[in-house]
């Protein structure tokens, strides 16, 4: 893994490169990508519809990257077990959670949890324009409602990556714009260096 004093710094924090470019442009494309479908263009079918294939081609990549790509973004660089999970939960109602160099625990279900909403926003956004689908009302509740509910998880998860800024001292979401984050530590998990 790359390592780096970061520009200005000198000796006081070492730098790596933990999010690659393909993580943070499909992070970006997922974002703007909902973004636009939920607001501007939620009323602008032909635009709207070319957005959602947008957003599902990106989760198709992102699938891929998540079992061939950089180490922390792989899938089994982050998921979580449901005893790691429990365990992280417990320690950060406490307040006293590790510091996780690519994905905690809960960050992790949440950007899984995101990707899967996302998927059936798209897939069903999809079925909609198929004859075979045309006017069921039973899908476009099912979409309406996926909508509905990646706009709130997409709030919990800035307003987290915000808490997390400032209880770990690091700025999670310009790390996720550079790709660089501050070095682990003696008491900071990563999984990638020790599963290299």
């Amino acid at each position: 893994m790359e390592a780096a004093s970061a520009p200005g710094e000198g000796a006081r924090a070492a730098r790596v490169k933990v999010w690659d470019p393909v993580v943070r442009l499909f992070h970006a494309m997922l974002a703007l990508g909902c973004i636009a479908n939920l607001t501007v263009l939620r009323e602008a079918a032909g635009p709207h519809r070319l957005v959602g294939f947008v957003v599902l081609a990106a989760l198709a990549i992102r699938v891929v990257w998540g079992l061939v790509g950089s180490p922390h973004a792989r899938f089994t660089d982050f998921t979580p077990t449901p005893a790691r999970l429990a365990g992280y939960l417990k320690t950060l109602l406490q307040g006293r959670e590790r510091r996780y160099l690519g994905h905690n625990p809960a960050g992790a279900v949440m950007m899984l949890a995101l990707m899967a909403l996302a998927a059936v926003c798209g897939v069903t956004g999809w079925m909609m324009g198929l004859d075979a689908f045309w006017g069921d009302q039973r899908l476009e509740g099912i979409h309406e409602a996926t909508a509905s509910m990646i706009l709130i998880m997409a709030v919990l998860h800035v307003l987290a990556a915000v808490i997390e800024s400032w209880r770990h001292r690091e700025n999670l979401i310009a790390a996720m714009v550079t790709g660089w984050k501050r070095a682990a530590g003696e008491t900071d998990v990563d999984h990638a260096a020790s599963a290299g």
